[in-house]
């Protein structure tokens, strides 16, 4: 039995918590009919075509320009991450377009909820890569950690949160309806994404705390540091990974209350909410890396393979101004 379908016959009706109704039917449905009626599935709607063909097409060109720009400029590690939520998003959202076809339809569920729930976490993994980069540009006497820790702790933290959201996704997407193996997907999904907003917000304050006390020791500053400190394109980069980051923050946190309330509840069940919460602020966040790409805007990104040694005598002036 499909996590779409609901139980036992298409003569009862099943009671939100909001008070309205809708009716169950029998597990053997495979398709809208009159005795399955598409208010009876799991999102109780066809999904827009028109919004998710854009989305689907959106995330496919990005992930196109994406490979184009990670090998002009050798910016690979970025373009990994960023290529890969990309690709994951277009899946997903080819998933709903077949949910559009045919709402009772198993694989295109699987392949949205599950698509859907972890591609974010790889755009992160490509907003993480950006801090390490940042302080061996500008000096890592006034960072809190080493440069590399900051990867180290921040991918870390995300492919577990993209372990627990794909693994949880993965069982949820594939178990029966009220199963106990339904619940442990749910909640393990429920985890990886508070996990991902938890090390999103530590993320925030490091960045954010790093950017001050920067800012606040620019005299001692290199030339080659000011120069990249006062350059628009390196400002518009910076301006790209703020406004990604708060979208992927408001994304995840629409998720846990849509996850929290239960298969099928009313929030789950709101696609305009669905658009605009989870679409609108991943295309936002793909589009401010795109069009602001590292490759021009904060090229020190790119060959992220070679040493990190080789940049830290540009790193800050040995001598700075007392």
């Amino acid at each position: 039995m499909s996590l779409l379908q609901y139980t036992p016959t298409v003569t009862k009706t099943l009671v939100s918590r909001s008070g309205g109704e809708r009716p169950i039917v029998s597990a053997s449905c495979v398709a809208v009919t009159p005795e399955c009626p598409v208010e009876a599935t799991l999102y109780g709607y066809y999904p827009s075509i028109g919004a998710n063909g854009f989305f689907a097409g959106f995330f496919a060109v990005c992930m196109i320009i994406h490979l184009i720009q990670g090998i002009r400029y050798k910016t690979w590690t970025y373009m990994i991450a960023l290529g890969l939520g990309c690709l994951g998003e277009a899946i997903g959202y080819a998933g709903r377009i077949m949910l559009w076809n045919n709402p009772y339809d198993d694989l295109g569920f699987q392949i949205q909820i599950c698509c859907l729930i972890i591609s974010p976490a790889f755009i992160s993994g490509g907003i993480y890569l950006t801090l390490k980069h940042i302080v061996i540009n500008f000096g890592e006497k006034w960072s809190r950690l080493r440069p590399a820790w900051y990867t180290y702790i921040f991918i870390t933290g995300d492919i577990f949160s993209l372990v627990l959201q794909g693994a949880g996704g993965g069982i949820a997407a594939t178990a029966d309806r009220g199963t106990s193996m339904q619940d442990v997907g749910t909640n393990l999904m429920i985890a990886g994404v508070i996990f991902q907003v938890v090390i999103l917000s530590i993320f925030g304050y490091f960045l954010g705390e790093y950017t001050l006390r920067t800012y606040r020791r620019r005299d001692q500053l290199s030339v080659q540091s000011m120069t990249l400190f006062n350059s628009k394109k390196f400002r518009c980069f910076v301006g790209a990974i703020i406004t990604a980051y708060s979208a992927i923050q408001i994304r995840c946190i629409y998720r846990i209350p849509e996850l929290t309330g239960g298969w099928g509840n009313e929030l789950m069940r709101n696609e305009p909410e669905f658009i605009v919460l989870e679409g609108v602020m991943i295309v936002i966040a793909v589009l401010a890396l795109t069009v602001f790409h590292p490759g021009y805007c904060f090229p020190a990104l790119g060959a992220t393979f070679t040493n990190d040694v080789e940049m830290m005598p540009r790193a800050y002036d040995p001598h700075p101004v007392q």
